[in-house]
């Protein structure tokens, strides 16, 4: 039997990750975290995919390790096993028998040639929860064709509505149609989880990486319906809230969000434009939105005569909602982001620590325990096989 992790909400949980490159191991990153045991099974000598993919590291042993596999596989034991050879298939099955989750990013298909389809896992397991995350979902025309994430980016509608107005259809610049798949993934399993407590039987949770991105359309779908007229990337400013958006300041980018009627006077006030408030184009959020054009160019002659810096530090005295456009140096040295654990150290094999995206999901009053680095492949076999009793 495998003993399960003491720490964390999720602790007694065991979860077998057969998952590769970024949405499975996402959300196996985010059980991981909160406090699942998670055992990593991959390919003999080449492992996951993602252990190839830039930006390398040198690790001081005459090697490298990804970058990108390492950002996103801490806190999880690796164990290398072929599902086509029977001997592995042993080893795997003792697995799934002291498990409680397996996860897979499989093309819809894959499981049953390998003999794990949920039917037959059910069958041997009934309190196992398995997580499918593919491109198209277990069901549908889709179901078999393969995705990444700016596949699902452009089907999903999410590029059409990224980038300047009038320009080509643009990715969003984090690989969203993977990581929301994975965070979708991780609420599905716990929903699962409350539903064990109540019935004993473990549920197939069925992720589609296109799903999650028409579930991120927010009011677009509506827009459309509402007004006829397909939305198009509009840029930095929000369709339906003005100001709301980027603006340039004597120096470089900062950004006001006056998201009401009410903050909008305010903010006039405090950047000596008390007229732009009474004018008739800007009375209310309709008719801002309607003039957008207009009162950018009236906003940005305002902020000119002072550095974006200045003018952050004045509205924030006043409550206006407001930010700098950090790039991503900036981030790794904003004080609310350090001070919320955000930037999580691991040390690679040589000891040079290497800092990663942290855990968002916090607890008030908890700390997260030191995370593991990203293991090497096959790293727990000798463990994992004692613990088995092989």
């Amino acid at each position: 039997m495998l003993s399960p992790k003491t720490h964390g909400p999720l602790s007694g949980l065991v979860v077998i990750d057969l998952t590769r490159v970024l949405a499975g191991p996402y959300c196996t990153l985010m059980l991981a975290d909160l406090g699942a045991r998670v055992i990593k099974v991959e390919m003999p000598v080449l492992g996951d995919d993602a252990r190839h993919v830039g930006p390398m590291i040198e690790d001081g042993q005459g090697g490298t390790i990804s970058g990108y596999f390492f950002s996103i596989n801490r806190n999880k034991e690796s164990i290398a096993l072929n599902l086509k050879l029977e001997a592995d298939k042993v080893i795997f099955d003792k697995l799934l028998a002291s498990a409680d989750i397996l996860v897979e990013n499989f093309t819809p298909g894959t499981m049953a040639r390998l003999g794990y389809d949920w039917d037959t896992v059910h069958a041997r397991h009934p309190s196992l929860i398995l997580a499918s995350i593919s491109g198209f979902g277990q069901t549908g025309p889709y179901r078999e064709l393969p995705a990444y994430d700016m596949v699902v980016q452009a089907m999903g509608g999410v590029l059409s509505l990224t980038g300047e107005e009038g320009g080509p259809p643009t990715r969003v610049g984090v690989s969203i149609g993977d990581i929301c798949a994975g965070m979708f993934g991780t609420i599905g399993i716990q929903a699962a989880i409350i539903e064990r407590i109540r019935t004993g039987l473990g549920k197939h949770v069925d992720i589609s990486m296109l799903d999650s991105q028409v579930a991120l359309l927010e009011n677009a779908l509506v827009r459309y319906q509402a007004e006829g007229v397909v939305p198009g990337p509009i840029g930095s400013r929000h369709p339906s809230i003005t100001p709301f958006g980027v603006f340039k300041a004597k120096d470089t980018y900062m950004v006001v969000a006056a998201g009401n009627d009410r903050i909008f006077p305010r903010l006039c006030e405090a950047i000596s434009i008390p007229e732009v408030a009474n004018d008739a184009r800007f009375m209310t959020n309709l008719l801002r939105c309607e003039h957008h054009a207009a009162l950018k160019v009236r906003i940005e002659q305002a902020l000119a005569g002072r550095t974006a810096n200045e003018w952050l530090k004045h509205l924030t005295a006043l409550g206006i909602p407001c930010g700098p456009v950090n790039d991503i140096a900036g981030v790794m040295q904003d004080h609310q982001v350090k001070a919320r654990g955000m930037l999580m150290s691991q040390l690679l094999p040589n000891g040079r620590p290497i800092i990663t995206a942290g855990c968002a999901v916090q607890f008030a009053g908890e700390s997260m325990p030191p995370a593991t680095p990203a293991p090497a492949l096959d790293q727990h076999r000798e463990a994992l096989l004692k613990e088995l009793g092989i």
